[in-house]
C-alpha cells in the first residue's frame, strides 16, 4: 500500500491512529499525554470522521477518575471508547481498570509513560507509571519510536475488539511523545479493513440495554470469587495468538516485520539485552557498530509485555545466547530485581534454559538521557566473567557502587551524514515553536529524515529550553541529546555570562550563533576564558546577531524565535534561501492567523530581517591561550543551607546536574532541603529589566504587589542603614507613615527579574521602564543590601 508521509510526534501519531476506532474519548489533560486528547478534540471539532463513519464523542471530565469511569460505562454500553493518560492520572485510573479488565471490555488507554513522584514529583519520563498497572488485567503493548506508534497503535485496537481485553498502549513520555519523526501515515481504509466487524457487533450486542437487560457487577462471596476469577485465563491463554495474528496483518499491509519479541543482532550472538521503549533504537545503533567492529551482540525488544508469552520470547532468543541484560525504565525499592528482569528470569526458568547469565539494570528514571555510552557500557559488562548482578546506567553511584562507567569518548554510532543542531532557549520565547515549524519544513519540503527533541526543565515559561534537531539523507533513530552538534545557538545572552558551556557542543569547524545587544568587545568581554579556547582550536565559526532590538523594531515585542529562525536557515543552507523563507511565511500564518493579520505580518518582517541580520565574528588569535580570571564568590548563610546551594544546587543551575553523584543527595534522601535556596539562584535570563526613576515614583508599591518574583521591593531605611548602602543607592523621603526621618528606595533585583515587564504596566506614573539587564547590575547590590541588612 502507497502511504503518506507527514512530521509528527509521537502524541499526534497515538491519537491519529486511536481516532480511526475510537466512538467516546473519555479525557482529563495530563503532561505528557495532553496533546492526544487534544488533537482528538480539535479533529472531532472539525467534523474528522472515524473508520465507522462518525465523530468521536469527546467527553472532558474533572478528573483522571472521572475519565476512567465515563472510559469504563461507556464501554459498559457498547462504544468503543478510549482514553490519554500517564503518570499519578494513569494511577488514579486503576480501580476502574480492574472493572474494565474483568468485565473483558476492549477499551484502550494510550500512555505516554511518565515517572510517579515518590521522593520528588519529577513530570518526565520512565516505566514507573505503567508497572503499577501489571496487575490490573490490561494486555500491555510497547512502542520505540514515533514510527511504530503509528504502526502498532492499530494493533492495540484490533486486539482489543478480538480478543475481549482492554490493553494499555504505551510509549516513553517525552522521548517518544514529543519527539518529532516523517512517519508514514496509515490510510483509514486500510485500517477498517482490518477491523472485525463480527466481533464489534458481538461487543455491541453484549453491552448493558434496557432493550435487553442483565445483571452485571455482583457480589461474590469466598466460596465462588476465587474460581470465578481463574475463568478469565483463556482469554489471556489465547491473547498472543491474537496480537501476532494483527501484527501479521499489518506486516502484510506495510512491509514490516513487528512481532511480540523481535530479536535485532547478530544471529549467533552470546551477550545480549532485553529492553523495551525508546533506548532499544540507542541500543541497535551500537549493535551496529559493535557487530561491524567484530563483536557478536543482539538486542531482543519486548512489545507485548502483558500477557507475557514465554514461548515467544525463547523463540526470539539467538541459540547462542550465554549473558542476558535485562534492562527496566524503572525502580521497584526493595525487590529482587525490577519488573522485566524477573520476568526474564522466570520465562528462562519455564522454558528449562540452563547455563544462561542473566543480570538486570536500571536507566532513564525521570527522562535521565542514555547516549550511546551507556549502551556500550552494558555490553562491556557482559564481556565480564562475572557482570554485575544489579547496576544501574548513565549516573555515578558512589554510595552503593551500582553504577557502570560510561566512556566520555565513546564513538558517534548515529546515521552517517546526519546533520545536528542545538538551539539553547528560554522558555516562553518562542525557540521551541519556530524549531518545530523549522523541522516540519525540512521534513514536509525536502526528501530528508528528520528528528527534533525539546528538552526542558521544569520552571517552563523562563526556565532553560533545549532544541536537539537532527536531520540527513538516512533514516534516524537517536533518542538522545545531541553533545556535538554542527550548528548551535545561543538564543539568551544570559547563558553566555552564566557560563553555560554551550560552545563544547559544536564539532570542530561548526557554527556557534549567538543573540546578543553586544558588540565585538563586549562579546568578548562577557565570553569565558574556557570557552574562548574551545573556539579557537577548533575553528568554530561564530556569528552574533540582534534578533532582540530588531524584534523590537518589527513589531514582535520580545519574541525573537522568528528572527532567528530565519538566521539559522540562511546560515544552515538546508534549503534554497528563497524557498526556505516562503515556507516560513506560511508556517508563521498557519501558527499566528488566529491572532490577527498585524501579527503575522510582524513575523513575515522578522523572517525578512533574520535572514541577514547576522555578522560574522572574527576569532581573536590570542583567544587560543585565553586565561580564566579568578572569580571570588562568597555566600553567606546557614552553613547546611550554604552546603545545599554549593553542592547541589549551583551545579544544577550550571546545566551540570548530570554529574552529580549519588552521596550528593544522602542527607536528602527523603526529598527534604533547606528553605531559603531561591534566593541564591540569579538566573539572570531577562533581557530587559526595569529601571526606577525615584522623581517620577509615588511610593504606591503596586509594582512590588505584582512582581511575581519578588524582584522589586520598597524598603525603609534608617539614617545609619542609608551610611552602610552601596554607592549610588537612590532614596526619597519616605511618605508613608509621616515624620519617622526614613527614607525610602525600591530595591530591585535584575538577576532575579524574568522579564515579565509586569511592574512597568501597572505603575500609574511611569517611575518603571525597561531597560537592557546590563544597565542595571550595579543595583543589584543595593538590592542585596536591603534585602540582607535593613526590614522592608
Amino acid at each position: 500500500m502507497a502511504r503518506s508521509f507527514k512530521s509528527m510526534d509521537g502524541n499526534e501519531a497515538a491519537a491519529y491512529v486511536s481516532y480511526a476506532f475510537t466512538e467516546v474519548a473519555g479525557i482529563y489533560p495530563i503532561t505528557p499525554s495532553s496533546p492526544m486528547a487534544d488533537h482528538v478534540d480539535q479533529w472531532a471539532a472539525q467534523g474528522k470522521k472515524n473508520i465507522f463513519g462518525t465523530k468521536v464523542n469527546v467527553i472532558e471530565m474533572e478528573s483522571e477518575a472521572g475519565a476512567a469511569g465515563t472510559v469504563h460505562g461507556s464501554l459498559v454500553a457498547g462504544a468503543l471508547t478510549t482514553t490519554y493518560t500517564a503518570s499519578q492520572g494513569l494511577l488514579l485510573m486503576i480501580p476502574n481498570m480492574y472493572k474494565i479488565a474483568g468485565e473483558h471490555l476492549p477499551g484502550v488507554f494510550h500512555v505516554s509513560a511518565r515517572t510517579v513522584a515518590s521522593h520528588a514529583l519529577n513530570i518526565f519520563g520512565d516505566h514507573s507509571d505503567v508497572m503499577a498497572c501489571r496487575q490490573t488485567g490490561f494486555a500491555m503493548l510497547a512502542e520505540t519510536n514515533v514510527q511504530e506508534v503509528m504502526d502498532l497503535s492499530a494493533v492495540a485496537h484490533l486486539s482489543a475488539i478480538e480478543g475481549k481485553v482492554p490493553f494499555l498502549n504505551f510509549f516513553d513520555g517525552f522521548r517518544t511523545s514529543h519527539e518529532i519523526q516523517k512517519v508514514a501515515v496509515w490510510d483509514y481504509d486500510d485500517l477498517a479493513e482490518m477491523v472485525d466487524m463480527a466481533a464489534v457487533q458481538a461487543f455491541r450486542d453484549h453491552a448493558l440495554n434496557p432493550d435487553h437487560p442483565h445483571n452485571r457487577g455482583t457480589h461474590e462471596d469466598g466460596d465462588v470469587f476465587f474460581q470465578h476469577r481463574e475463568a478469565c485465563n483463556t482469554a489471556y491463554d489465547e491473547l498472543p495468538q491474537v496480537v501476532e495474528m494483527y501484527m501479521n496483518k499489518v506486516n502484510e499491509k506495510l512491509g514490516t516485520n513487528y512481532h511480540l519479541f523481535d530479536y535485532y543482532g547478530a544471529a549467533d550472538a552470546e551477550n545480549i539485552v532485553v529492553c523495551m521503549g525508546s533506548f532499544c533504537d540507542t541500543l541497535e545503533e551500537v549493535i551496529d557498530y559493535l557487530n561491524a567492529h567484530g563483536e557478536k551482540v543482539g538486542l531482543v525488544k519486548v512489545r507485548l509485555y502483558r500477557p507475557w508469552s514465554v514461548s515467544h520470547f525463547v523463540a526470539a532468543l539467538p541459540k547462542t545466547v550465554k549473558k542476558i541484560a535485562v534492562l527496566d525504565r524503572t525502580k521497584e525499592p526493595g525487590s529482587i530485581g525490577e519488573p522485566l528482569y524477573e520476568d526474564v528470569i522466570s520465562a528462562i526458568y519455564e522454558a528449562g534454559l540452563t547455563g544462561i547469565k542473566i543480570v538486570g539494570g536500571r536507566y532513564g528514571l525521570g527522562s535521565k538521557d542514555e547516549p550511546p555510552a551507556a549502551a556500550f557500557s552494558v555490553y562491556e559488562e557482559l564481556k565480564k566473567d562475572e557482570p554485575k548482578h544489579e547496576f544501574t546506567l548513565g549516573i555515578v553511584d558512589d554510595v552503593t557502587n551500582l553504577s557502570l562507567p560510561m566512556d566520555p569518548d565513546a564513538p558517534n554510532t548515529a546515521a552517517e551524514g546526519t546533520i545536528e543542531c542545538k538551539f539553547w532557549g528560554l522558555g516562553g520565547d518562542g525557540t521551541v515553536g519556530a524549531n518545530k515549524n523549522s523541522i516540519k519544513i525540512i521534513g514536509d519540503h525536502t526528501d530528508k529524515y528528520v528528528q527534533a527533541y525539546f528538552q526542558y526543565d521544569s520552571k517552563k515559561t523562563g526556565g532553560v529550553t533545549i532544541s536537539h534537531l537532527r536531520f540527513g539523507d538516512n533514516p534516524i533513530k537517536s533518542p538522545y541529546y545531541i553533545n556535538k552538534a554542527d550548528f548551535v545557538a545561543c538564543h539568551n545572552p544570559s547563558y553566555i555570562v552564566k557560563g553555560f558551556k554551550m560552545v563544547r557542543d559544536v564539532k570542530p569547524g561548526g557554527t556557534f550563533l549567538v543573540n546578543c545587544q553586544w558588540n565585538d568587545e563586549e562579546f568578548s568581554r562577557h565570553l569565558g576564558a574556557d570557552a574562548k579556547r574551545y573556539i579557537a582550536k577548533n575553528n568554530i565559526n561564530v556569528y552574533l546577531i540582534d534578533a532582540i532590538d530588531l524584534a523590537e523594531k518589527v513589531g514582535m515585542g520580545k519574541r525573537t524565535n522568528t528572527v532567528l529562525q530565519s538566521a539559522f536557515f540562511a546560515l544552515a543552507q538546508v534549503l534554497p534561501a528563497a524557498d526556505a523563507i516562503e515556507y516560513m511565511k506560511a508556517a508563521a500564518e498557519k501558527s499566528y492567523a488566529k491572532k490577527g493579520q498585524a501579527i503575522v505580518e510582524a513575523n513575515w518582517k522578522a523572517i525578512d530581517a533574520g535572514a541577514t541580520a547576522f555578522r560574522k565574528f572574527e576569532v581573536p588569535a590570542d583567544w587560543a591561550t585565553a586565561e580564566d580570571e579568578a572569580v571570588e564568590h562568597e555566600l553567606k548563610g546557614r552553613p547546611e543551607l550554604i552546603a545545599q546551594v554549593k553542592n547541589i544546587m549551583e551545579p544544577i543551575n550550571r546545566m551540570e546536574g548530570d554529574s552529580l553523584p549519588v552521596s550528593a543527595f544522602m542527607d536528602h534522601a527523603d526529598g527534604q532541603f533547606e528553605q531559603g535556596a531561591s534566593a541564591y539562584e540569579k538566573r539572570g535570563v531577562a533581557v530587559m529589566v526595569p529601571h526606577w526613576d525615584a522623581d517620577k515614583c509615588i511610593q504606591c508599591n503596586q509594582c512590588s504587589f505584582v512582581c511575581p518574583h519578588a524582584t522589586i521591593r520598597p524598603f525603609g531605611l534608617t539614617e545609619d542603614e542609608i551610611a552602610n548602602a552601596p554607592e549610588g543607592m537612590r532614596t526619597l523621603d519616605i511618605k508613608m507613615p509621616k515624620d519617622t526621618g526614613l527614607k525610602f528606595t525600591m530595591a530591585i533585583s535584575p538577576l532575579d527579574c524574568m522579564g515579565c515587564t509586569n511592574c512597568a504596566k501597572v505603575c500609574p506614573k511611569g517611575a518603571l521602564t525597561m531597560v537592557p539587564q546590563e544597565q542595571e547590575l550595579e543595583e543589584q547590590k543595593t538590592f542585596d543590601y536591603c534585602v540582607e541588612n535593613v526590614s522592608p
